[in-house]
């Protein structure tokens, strides 16, 4: 048995087989670019199979060794990768700056940094593990540009229409071009270094030649707009890197942004985060000491049960301990089966978070319903559960060795919880107004009503929605 047949026999025990046997499939049969950068979420897509089985299937591919795990941060304007590293930890910059955008952006957790998974060389050698051997326009698709970029199938021919010159410069090589500038907005742009200079032609055509030099460096400033008429142009790039350079200069309109614009649903970092399969495998090593990233949505769902103390003398240690474990074991798997994570528990209580209100609703209407079956399976009601949710922004760090949330909002979801009577789920009008949150409501006859309460701490009143 060889050490990939070795490899995905030990993927088989630690993930779905099915899905196992497709990313196999796909790593014997498929292209290069298939293999680069996957993104989990359009490879469930494609493939049919569900997301978070593929999520989970990749990351116990990263943790032996087959495939690679990256953390892209990304420009949320033109979608190109501004950065990017093999944990998380590698997003330490208070901003990142993109130069084709000409705009500077504080990173967060929800749109601006995606996960992609890389096959590992050790399973098979792929074009882009050497990237600066790729064809310029490969570079640019696999390397440049995030994941969430749908871009065309013909993406090289349509490009080609606004392209005015492509160059290929090796560490210390110069070029001379002549390329004929149109009256339009025009880009010369690096997609290795980033490095950009806006040219904007316009003015009556001139037949003199324009001459213009540019070195690209690592670590440049933002240049500012040349003003240049329609007409000839002299132009020298020289390559002051150690790498390969690819800058181009094409057309920046209505067909560049037309052939840029299309998005699709990506991996997440926020979403990596609420995963339980993430947490469980990498427990410490996701964010440093003194990191703090910002998420600006995020759902928290807190839950304790109601009377506990009172049940340990009631039926004893032994059957109180039995009971509360099958209730964690309960939680757990609902809270991952709705694309949560338990962050953590304390004593009977749990605190789990959630990429989105509706999920965390439809995870806290299931736990009301296990507990009313565990209850009736033992013929008491001795677990009565409390639960409280609330959604907004918050900021991911490292707490006692653990990754965890500290602001305003959490603070919130734990008030909450603490007014909720047994067998209601409490929430804030952030979740029930959420469009998602309504439907589930509706589908399932669930009725809210509203009451404004003060929570302790907060220094205002909230307004909270009792479900029942």
């Amino acid at each position: 048995m060889s050490e990939v047949d070795v490899l995905f026999a030990t993927l088989r025990q630690a993930a779905d087989p099915q899905t196992v046997d497709c990313i196999e499939s796909v790593v014997v049969r498929g292209s290069d670019r298939d293999l680069n950068r996957i993104n989990a979420l359009a490879f469930a897509d494609a493939h049919h199979l569900d997301e978070e089985k593929v999520i989970a299937a990749l990351l116990h591919a990263a943790r032996i060794g087959a495939f690679e795990m990256t953390w892209n941060v990304l420009c949320p304007g033109c979608g190109g990768v501004l950065d990017t590293g093999t944990t998380l930890k590698a997003v330490d910059r208070e901003t990142y700056h993109c130069a084709l955008c000409a705009a500077g952006y504080e990173p967060t957790l929800d749109e601006m940094v995606e996960v992609t998974f890389t096959i590992s060389p050790r399973v098979r050698r792929i074009a882009a593990h050497e990237p600066d051997r790729l064809p310029p326009l490969e570079y640019y698709r696999q390397i440049f540009f995030s994941s969430g970029v749908d871009l065309p199938a013909d993406f090289e021919e349509r490009f080609g229409r606004i392209l005015l010159e492509m160059i290929e410069l090796d560490p210390g090589e110069k070029a001379f071009v002549s390329l004929q500038l149109p009256a339009q907005f025009v880009i010369v742009f690096d997609a290795v270094t980033h490095f950009a200079q806006f040219i904007d032609v316009n003015g009556e055509p001139t037949d003199e030649r324009q001459n213009l030099s540019m070195g690209i460096s690592q670590g440049h400033g933002q240049n500012e707009t040349l003003a240049l008429r329609p007409g000839v142009l002299r132009l020298t790039l020289e390559n002051h890197t150690d790498r390969r350079v690819l800058p181009n200069v094409c057309v920046a309109g209505d067909d560049l942004h037309d052939l840029l614009g299309r998005r699709r649903p990506f991996l997440t970092a926020k979403r990596l985060l609420t995963n339980q399969s993430f947490r469980d495998i990498y427990r410490t090593d996701t964010l440093d000491v003194d990191q703090r990233l910002k998420i600006t949505s995020l759902t928290f769902l807190f839950t304790d049960l109601r009377g506990s103390t009172a049940l340990y003398e009631r039926v004893g240690d032994l059957a109180a301990f039995d009971l509360v474990r099958a209730h964690f074991r309960v939680l757990h798997e609902i809270v991952a089966t709705e694309t949560g994570a338990v962050v953590k528990t304390i004593g009977d209580a749990v605190m789990a978070t959630f990429p989105t209100p509706d999920r965390a609703v439809a995870a806290a209407l299931r736990m009301r319903e296990a507990m009313l079956r565990l209850n009736a399976e033992h013929g008491s009601d001795d677990l009565l559960l409390k639960i409280g949710i609330h959604e907004g922004p918050c900021l991911a760090v490292n707490l006692n060795e653990r990754q965890d949330y500290f602001g305003q909002t959490v603070n919130i979801a734990s008030r909450v919880q603490g007014l909720a009577d047994p067998n209601v789920i409490l929430t804030t009008e952030a979740v029930v107004g959420d469009a998602q949150v309504s439907e589930i409501l509706r589908d399932s006859g669930i009725a809210s009503v509203s009451r404004m309460e003060e929570l302790h701490g907060i220094g205002r009143e909230v307004r909270i929605f009792a479900l029942s």
